[in-house]
């Protein structure tokens, strides 16, 4: 079964909208899942709203409630029975990595 992901972006996209779209290219990637964005004009983070990153039905929450880091995005796939390749680890992190120096 193909994993759906599905980033809820602001338009433009800021940090967080960034860094989900670049979480999921990395999982598009690495997963062969499948990818898009949605524009939103609704802040509703971690819901229905941006910024929001799903797999298939539903919004991965973040373990602090504010951001979603790789270690969410790979316990949300373990707990979906996925296996996790190490560069798909390693990915996530230099996705997360990026943003941080950006914001510097």
């Amino acid at each position: 079964m193909t994993l759906h992901v599905r980033v809820i972006s602001q338009q433009p996209p800021g940090g967080r909208c960034n860094l989900y779209g670049d979480y999921a290219k990395a999982l598009a990637s690495h997963l062969d899942a499948e990818a898009e964005r949605i524009d939103s004009t609704l802040r509703d983070a971690h819901g229905e709203g941006f910024p929001s990153l799903w797999f298939d039905d539903g919004p991965v929450p973040p373990a602090d409630g504010v951001i979603l880091m790789p270690d969410d995005l790979v316990a949300a796939l373990e707990a979906r029975g996925v296996a996790v390749p190490a560069a798909l680890s390693e990915a996530l992190e230099a996705a997360l990595e990026r943003m941080l120096e950006q914001g510097a």
